[in-house]
């Protein structure tokens, strides 16, 4: 068994922790929090890590965020954004969606990969599009 000190035991797990939970080269900012949404939502913990390790030049991205009802990571994808139609799987079951009867169609699983984005932006990938106001894509 390896003897590691204290100081290299922090350091390894550091780095796994970013492994697990840093952007990935060319991930937009959406399929990373939607990523990191595995690990829970608590405010715009997962968007706000984005902006500073990829876009901290972003500094109006709360605002924009919350300007589509995103005042947490996962309101994001409830009130501001969806997949396009041609990403969502086959209707399954019903859903009552403002107050008319409609076929969901889920999220596929697993997720298809993120079409990239350039290097400090904070705009989606072509698989989200802006949600329209009260109503669901697709």
């Amino acid at each position: 068994m390896t003897n590691l000190t204290i100081e290299d035991t922090e350091t390894y797990l550091r780095q796994l922790a970013g492994e697990l939970t840093d952007p990935r080269p060319g991930e937009c900012l959406l399929c990373y929090v939607y990523r990191m949404l595995e690990h829970g939502c608590r405010g715009l913990r997962w968007a706000l890590r984005y902006r500073d390790l990829r876009a901290p030049r972003a500094t109006a991205l709360e605002r924009r965020l919350g300007q589509v009802g995103g005042y947490c990571d996962c309101e994001i994808f409830m009130n501001g954004y969806d997949l396009r139609p041609a990403y969502l799987g086959e209707p399954g079951g019903y859903a009552v969606i403002n107050g008319v009867l409609r076929r969901e169609r889920p999220y596929p699983n697993p997720m298809p990969g993120c079409l990239g984005v350039g290097r400090g932006s904070t705009r989606p990938c072509g698989l989200w599009a802006r949600r329209p106001r009260g109503g669901y894509l697709g």
